[in-house]
């Protein structure tokens, strides 16, 4: 079953429509990484999912009913852009004000499991603003697991953190997925985006240009060899001939040659031509570089 089905939905403000005829489909216990430049619909988006934006048409179902119907309704958690929090109450009480915002019962234990699946567990008598960015975070994905929702929908949780905030981050969401909660989350840093999703979709202007799953992707991103000489052009030339697909990388400065393994490039360059390497590796694109060259193709 899918958790989330899209179709032709729009949203208009004005005369600007930033959600123009979106599909979307994302799987149940799904990762779904929605990627786009800022002002591409994204946030848009995800709030007409949540129910805090109303479409101006299309629908949107989740696990096959109206996003509207409040037995699906339940059973989202939402964070986007950051926690409604006190700063001088302490991280418990902030999530005790919660619980009750929600009518949850038993709500201690709620808010000690919570807490505990986000690594806050020692960080409850904290006052909310003495608390990092990272941490800010996880309780703010806390506040959305309360009442244990089906979906989690996330508007850029990882930008600012730094690289632990960013490993913490990666293992709770890793965490809940395997559970069978469902995840949507947007963000800038495709890199480590790629560490966990499972499926993709890319917007922009409003539509879905591609929706695919890791394997997928993994399949559309090739391999290749990336390799540094003093003489460039003349082994750009030497490999085209041989590997057909050869490519400069301004950025970094190496020859990339696709279809080919370093041990056999580096040994047709020296023994054929003698021309040295100074440096050789193997490599592949990456969802960063993918993601670039689809937004490069679609503005010829």
């Amino acid at each position: 079953m899918n958790a989330i089905e899209i179709r032709n939905l729009t949203k208009t403000f004005g005369e600007k429509r930033a959600v123009d005829g979106l599909n979307m489909t994302v799987p149940q216990g799904a990762i779904y990484g929605f990627i786009g430049e800022n002002g591409s619909g994204k946030s848009t988006t995800e709030k007409l999912v949540c129910g805090l934006l109303q479409p101006s048409g299309g629908e949107i179902k989740l696990w096959g009913k109206d996003h509207r119907n409040q037995s699906v309704r339940s059973q989202i958690g939402v964070l986007i852009e950051s926690p409604g929090c006190f700063p001088n109450y302490t991280v418990w009480n902030n999530m005790k004000l919660q619980a009750a915002n929600l009518g949850i019962k038993h709500e201690d234990e709620q808010i000690r499991r919570v807490l505990h699946l986000v690594r806050m567990d020692g960080a409850a008598s904290n006052k909310f603003k003495n608390c990092s960015l990272g941490m800010k975070q996880r309780i703010g994905i806390a506040f959305a697991l309360l009442g244990d929702p089906a979906l989690l929908v996330l508007d850029e949780p990882i930008n600012g953190l730094d690289a632990d905030g960013m490993r913490i981050m990666r293992e709770i969401l890793t965490d809940l997925s395997r559970q069978g909660t469902t995840v949507l989350i947007s963000s800038h840093i495709l890199g480590e985006l790629e560490k966990i999703a499972t499926h993709y979709g890319i917007i922009r202007g409003g539509r879905l240009l591609k929706e695919m799953t890791a394997a997928e992707l993994n399949a559309d991103c090739p391999t290749f060899v990336a390799l540094k000489t003093d003489e460039l052009e003349k082994t750009r030339s030497l490999l085209e001939r041989a590997f057909g697909r050869v490519e400069f990388d301004e950025q970094t400065g190496e020859i990339r040659v696709y279809n080919a393994n370093a041990e056999n490039v580096a040994k047709y360059l020296f023994q054929n031509f003698g021309v040295a390497v100074s440096e050789i590796r193997t490599a592949k694109i990456s969802l960063e570089e993918y993601y670039i060259n689809l937004m490069q193709e679609g503005r010829k």
